[in-house]
């Protein structure tokens, strides 16, 4: 309620967005971040008189609050987290707490790889169809942010793990859900079935009147399915043939076409019409336009949009073409399922840069791709024993690095006309930058520079 103390754990772009939202409800409100905080942040505090510390989290203080908005960057097994917890003050993630505050339409997409793009390219069909959008969450703008500072009808989310973990009385309108592998296993005790529970928050509190988009081909959810009730109404999609039976609602390939089937309107478009190419580009454009049916928007709107829309970058962003060697930047790829789909997208020999901060990774699903499109892995990661432990034996050549200088002269040293370098590092970026997009752009710089 205003007046209530609410402290903000971490002042990056989802902290402070909480904190100008809490302000302008009339909430007494304090932004704590152990770090340093970036200029801008600073001057969005200073604008809306934000009291805030850096370098140092203030326990008293803290402890003394009615509520706590918590970064998802901030592990729950931290010291102060715990003591939060001990004195019973609710945390809550700022999605949890910005939710409060609308009642937009809220279209919210999690998944272990595909959600970003699957955002993304929701954003652009249902901007395109003239809707009052927003998009936030864990791509662009924190979702408070823009419930404090503007006014839609209508919110794309792409929602983390991390995020979901503090979010409790918070509903989607459309859920989404692209797959679920292992990733941050770091996070959850290295227990595969905490992060599932974690993924599967994105259905929690819907009714028969929400939507649940998820993906048939995915083994985790199917099962997982099965073991729960789930209220809303139940849509998959499917990229094999015959998965899903021809006319049942949801999202199914025949032949050359997909046709998604909901609220007895069907929409058909050609596979390859679609600006996004590949299996589990497919998926993600599959999952994007379900979303446009729920909201009928027209069907010449929906396939405009799915073949105009432009890749996001770092997301198997081609860079340049050199001496005949195709650069590719995929960055953003930080688990192994992510390098999975990467690996399978090119027919041509890969030079493939990997490694960085591990995350538990098991690289065996890997092993046949690369045994059968890898000539060479160039690791860029301060420490390279556990690909090379996995890739030994398997590629010859296998070369550490340090920068994406090296990376990529390296690479190019290493490649022929014809070939691939390929950044898909399967790994988090933070052992040498400072985050998969600031690896991305370096590579990208490095490349531009040959």
């Amino acid at each position: 309620m205003p007046g209530e103390k609410i402290i903000i754990l971490g002042g990056g772009e989802s902290g402070t967005g909480a904190a100008i939202l809490a302000r302008k409800q009339g909430f007494d409100v304090f932004l704590s971040d152990k770090g340093e905080l970036k200029e801008t942040y600073i001057a969005d505090l200073k604008k809306y008189d934000i009291p805030f510390e850096t370098g140092k989290h203030s326990a008293d203080l803290i402890l003394a609050s009615d509520q706590v908005i918590k970064s998802p960057g901030i592990p729950d097994k931290t010291e102060l987290i715990q003591a939060i917890k001990n004195k019973g003050i609710p945390i809550i993630s700022e999605i949890e707490f910005a939710g409060r505050y609308t009642n937009a339409k809220k279209i919210c997409i999690t998944g272990s790889n595909g959600k970003t793009t699957t955002t993304a390219l929701t954003y652009h069909i249902l901007k395109n169809a003239g809707l009052r959008v927003g998009i936030a969450g864990n791509i662009g703008q924190s979702f408070a942010r823009l419930v404090a500072e503007q006014s839609f009808d209508y919110y794309v989310l792409e929602l983390s793990s991390f995020q979901l973990d503090n979010m409790y009385d918070f509903k989607a309108d459309v859920a989404v859900l692209t797959n679920i592998t292992p990733d941050h296993l770091d996070r959850y005790e290295y227990q595969f079935s905490n992060y599932i529970r974690s993924k599967f928050r994105i259905v929690q509190n819907q009714t028969p009147a929400d939507s649940f988009i998820y993906s048939a081909d995915d083994p985790i959810t199917i099962e997982t399915l099965s073991s729960m009730n789930i209220s809303s109404r139940l849509y998959p999609f499917s990229i094999r043939e015959k998965h899903i039976r021809e006319g049942s609602e949801g999202a199914y390939i025949h032949g050359e076409h997909f046709t998604i089937h909901i609220n007895q309107n069907q929409f058909t478009m050609k596979i390859t019409d679609l600006a996004l190419q590949g299996k589990h580009n497919l998926r993600n454009s599959m999952a994007a336009g379900m979303v446009s049916c729920i909201f009928d928007l027209r069907k010449e709107i929906i396939r405009e949009s799915l073949e105009n829309f432009e890749n996001l970058e770092h997301r198997l962003e081609f860079v340049s073409n050199v001496n005949g060697i195709m650069f590719i930047n995929d960055s953003k790829a930080t688990n192994v399922n992510s390098a999975w789909y990467a690996l399978e997208s090119f027919d041509k020999p890969i030079v493939w840069i990997a490694g960085g901060q591990d995350k538990g990774n098991d690289y065996s699903e890997l092993l046949p791709l690369v045994k059968s499109k890898v000539k060479a892995i160039v690791c860029l990661t301060k420490d390279s024993s556990k690909i090379r432990k996995a890739f030994s034996g398997v590629v010859e050549t296998i070369i550490d690095v340090t920068s994406a200088d090296m990376a990529v002269l390296t690479s190019y040293d290493l490649g022929r006309q014809g070939d691939v370098v390929l950044l898909s590092p399967a790994c988090a970026s933070f052992d040498l930058f400072e985050n998969y997009e600031d690896r991305g752009c370096q590579f990208k710089a490095a490349v531009r520079r040959l």
